[in-house]
């Protein structure tokens, strides 16, 4: 069996802080959206490089405001 590990639905909302319910979570996955999870029978298991691929593609850069970069470059 390969190296995976596997996250319990309790175990991701607790990855995230409880900011995703295991309700969230059942919905996601009930409209196939959400991190890549696994069912054997009635388990619902996330594999963790899914999670972490899943995290990547929701990063968000944020980019400084006009404002700020022209303080910063006036050495304010």
């Amino acid at each position: 069996m390969a190296d995976n590990k596997f996250l319990t639905p309790e175990e991701v909302s607790e990855r995230y802080r409880g900011g995703v319910s295991l309700g969230t979570l059942r919905n996601w996955r009930s409209m196939r959206i959400g991190p890549t999870f696994v069912k054997i029978g009635k388990a619902v298991l996330y594999p963790i490089d899914e999670l972490e691929a899943w995290d990547q593609n929701n990063t968000v850069t944020c980019r400084a405001s006009k404002r700020l970069s022209a303080e910063t470059q006036d050495g304010a």
